[in-house]
């Protein structure tokens, strides 16, 4: 599925999506002037991927039998809350990771500080939580505030342990867990519960987005190794300048080759040349293929999660985005 783009495969939920955005748009639009007012349409201007949303929207259509039965209003808000919930998690990051630039553009904390930053994101929480409460099923509330407590757990670890060289060893994939397949699992899991009551539909969609997002992160933390300011429309190397140990350079860890240099360049957080080099030695060293090879199983098993579900298009564009996942690394691998 090489070049595919995402907007190619929302194209059977672009009706629900519009009313994501109509729904997104009446609660950050607001008739207010002040620099809330302006915030909140800085916020909506940014257009991210909508992948939560999207997950939401595809797995319940996907785990329904009837598709003229699928309530409409539940599912969009359900999707917008879902957005809202990881527009403030990005919000909170930029203030943790002193970001600068995100979408191609200023940060909120760059433009306003972080203590507005703060705010705007509790403020983002409170809006996800009002309309996940509007959706009228308690077992949603029950399936996403587990996964927003485990955002800010593994945030937590990851900021707290990251001088912990050998407990972010073992802890890597615990913190990708938390930190962001959590909210993909409870997506595919929300979503699902809105059209199924098939307990083995619901889990493995669960267990769909909960792998898929563990692959997405392992993509995004490569990604800000090797990738370019205008593909990530951010600066890369964020996570080597807060000296945060991803799967880049454990797979250039394990390795065991020349280890002692690398974690001195790794302690020289500030430094350009040093972030050159890691990277340099990632993409040559074999330990790209090696990081691909994990994401691909992750890829996979998420691709098998979805074999109890009857044939659809929208069971055939979560696979699809599975695929996605890995897809832009390629151009990178210099084995191929």
């Amino acid at each position: 599925m090489s070049g595919m783009k995402l907007t190619d495969l929302y194209g059977p939920i672009k009706t629900e999506l519009k009313k994501v955005e109509d729904i997104l748009a009446e609660r950050l639009g607001g008739k207010d002037r002040g620099v809330m007012s302006e915030i909140n349409r800085y916020l909506l201007s940014a257009k991210g991927k909508r992948l939560r949303p999207a997950l939401a929207i595809l797995s319940a259509r996907a785990s329904s039998k009837r598709q003229s039965s699928v309530s409409i209003r539940p599912l969009v808000r359900l999707a917008s809350a879902l957005e809202l919930t990881h527009m403030a998690s990005l919000v909170h990051d930029d203030v943790i990771d002193k970001s600068d630039l995100r979408h191609n553009r200023p940060t909120i904390n760059s433009k306003w500080g972080d203590d507005v930053s703060v705010a705007v994101g509790d403020y983002l929480y409170s809006e996800a939580f009002s309309l996940i409460s509007d959706c009228g099923n308690p077992d949603i509330i029950a399936c996403i505030s587990p996964a927003i407590r485990a955002m800010c757990e593994g945030e937590l670890i990851q900021v707290c342990e990251r001088e912990n060289l050998e407990l972010l060893k073992h802890s890597y994939v615990v913190i990708v867990k938390k930190k962001t397949a959590a909210l993909f699992a409870a997506s595919c899991h929300a979503g699902s519960m809105l059209t199924s009551e098939d307990p083995c539909v619901r889990d493995s969609l669960r267990k769909y987005g909960l792998n898929f997002g563990i692959a997405f992160q392992m993509r995004d933390d490569c990604m800000d190794l090797i990738g370019e300011v205008r593909a990530l429309g951010k600066a890369p190397g964020a996570d080597f300048k807060m000296g945060e140990l991803t799967l880049p350079v454990l797979k250039l860890l394990s390795q065991k080759k020349d280890n002692g240099h690398i974690i001195s360049l790794l302690k020289q957080t500030g430094d350009v040349r040093a972030f050159k080099k890691i990277r340099e030695r990632f993409i040559n060293s074999g330990a790209l293929v090696k990081a691909r090879e994990e994401i691909s199983r992750y890829v996979d098993k998420a691709k098998n999660n979805l074999n109890v579900l009857a044939g659809s298009c929208f069971k055939e564009n979560l696979l699809a985005l599975a695929d996605y996942v890995n897809d832009d690394l390629k151009s990178y691998d210099n084995s191929r």
